[in-house]
């Protein structure tokens, strides 16, 4: 009787391949054990565990539970180690940071340089009709800018909302909570930028 194979070992999440071992490397540094760090995150042990050995794909909101509780930025999380030559990187789409939003729905791939985030960064945005992607404040002079490239995106930052269609451009404050909502029917696809002003 033929034995079957052996069991493959689990694959790293697309573009995350660094997440679990900063995080590991990350928990260690501040003292925590992973009951430690589940108490302190409010994310299950369980789950830690596999962030850690790249088991599974954390939602966003897990990945920011992960970085207060670290008190490490989201790119320094998932950008893990960087060496600094002349071509800093030549990515292909399955290399690139994805997190995914709660619903499922949206999908935010990182396109800028991990090492600006602290006053630009860029993003690839895809969501599918009634995708939600609500986001906290960031820090203070924080502008955002969203260009539709296909469907149309609703736009909630302040107590006020915008829509834009494809070609348009919605330009609102990111130091204030804000949300993304793609309208109608088609997939929203849009370059989102972040930038902090001086």
């Amino acid at each position: 009787m033929s034995q079957a194979p052996p069991a493959r070992p689990p694959q790293p999440p697309e573009g995350l391949e660094a997440l679990g071992p900063t995080v590991q490397r990350l928990r260690r540094a501040a003292g925590y054990t992973l009951s430690a760090l589940a108490d302190e995150s409010g994310i299950a042990k369980s789950i830690l565990s596999r962030i850690e050995n790249n088991e599974t794909n954390p939602t966003l909101s897990t990945v920011l539970r992960l970085s207060q509780a670290l008190n490490a930025r989201v790119e320094e999380l998932i950008g893990g180690e960087d060496a600094r030559p002349a071509l800093r990187a030549h990515l292909r789409p399955a290399q690139l940071p994805l997190l995914v939003s709660d619903d499922g729905l949206c999908e935010l791939r990182i396109t800028g340089d991990l090492d600006a985030v602290e006053w630009a960064q860029t993003y690839e945005l895809s969501a599918r009709p009634g995708g939600h992607l609500a986001s906290s404040p960031h820090p203070a002079g924080t502008v955002e800018s969203l260009y539709v490239r296909e469907g149309r995106a609703g736009v909630a930052v302040g107590g006020e909302r915008a829509e834009a269609a494809a070609g348009e451009l919605l330009r609102y404050r990111g130091d204030l909570p804000h949300a993304i909502t793609a309208l109608g029917d088609v997939t929203l696809r849009a370059t989102l930028v972040t930038l902090r002003r001086p």
